[in-house]
């Protein structure tokens, strides 16, 4: 695979609003991150990020999982703090022939797509929805400039959940034990930020950090630097 390309998905967990806020945060942390150490960020729906740069999967991957928020929302009229959960998944860019998908399984949809983009994006329609009928996923692109872009990167994103996929299945039918740090799949809770404590703590290898503000805005490479360095040891 090239481990120069990582694909992040965003979903809100339970909590509603907040919720919804709250992955929204995360995909501007990490947007700022990238941007941070040079990275090119494309943003290919609502919630879901492209990131290319060197070894950026080799750094993002360990991101996977639930991250949860205790703080007080803004629509908080009592000052009570709240916690609420966003799910992030880093899917690799997976080649054509490591992930065999047949056109018949495919179901297309072609629709105008919304917000920035110029006339065009907006009067024709280039984004594109398809269900792979034999697994359910549904995919969706609509920020490229054309039909035939969104269709490539939708399957490109189609090959990597599929990939996922087949990953979690293998580890489900072998019953392996997953290392100190794990991958950190969707269901598994791998960190919290604390707002009333100024404390970001990541749960596999029991480390915190402070200045959380900063990390908000992207200058969290102490962290991806430590999950690295933890998965080597």
């Amino acid at each position: 695979m090239n481990t120069n390309i990582a694909i992040l998905e965003f979903r809100a967990g339970p909590g509603g609003e907040e919720a919804k806020i709250w992955a929204a945060d995360l995909l501007r942390m990490y947007s700022r991150y990238a941007i941070i150490l040079g990275w090119k960020v494309d943003l290919l729906d609502d919630t879901v990020l492209r990131i290319k740069g060197l070894d950026a999967f080799t750094k993002l991957q360990y991101e996977a999982g639930t991250h949860r928020v205790q703080r007080i929302p803004t629509t908080e009229k009592h000052g009570r703090i709240h916690t609420s959960t966003a799910t992030i998944a880093v899917l690799p860019d997976v080649p054509e022939n490591e992930v065999a998908i047949r056109t018949e399984d495919i179901a297309w949809e072609f629709y105008r797509a919304g917000g920035k983009g110029g006339q065009n994006v907006n009067k024709v329609s280039s984004a594109v929805r398809l269900r792979h009928i034999p697994s359910g996923i549904v995919v969706q692109c609509q920020n490229e400039r054309d039909q035939f872009q969104n269709r490539s990167v939708a399957l490109s994103m189609l090959r990597a959940k599929l990939w996922e996929k087949q990953l979690m299945e293998r580890e489900v039918a072998a019953n392996e034990q997953r290392s100190v740090i794990g991958r950190g799949m969707r269901a598994e809770k791998i960190r919290t930020y604390n707002y009333a404590q100024n404390r970001v703590t990541d749960h596999r290898i029991n480390k915190s950090w402070h200045n959380l503000e900063d990390i908000i805005e992207g200058k969290m490479q102490k962290i991806t630097e430590a999950m690295i360095e933890s998965s080597t040891n």
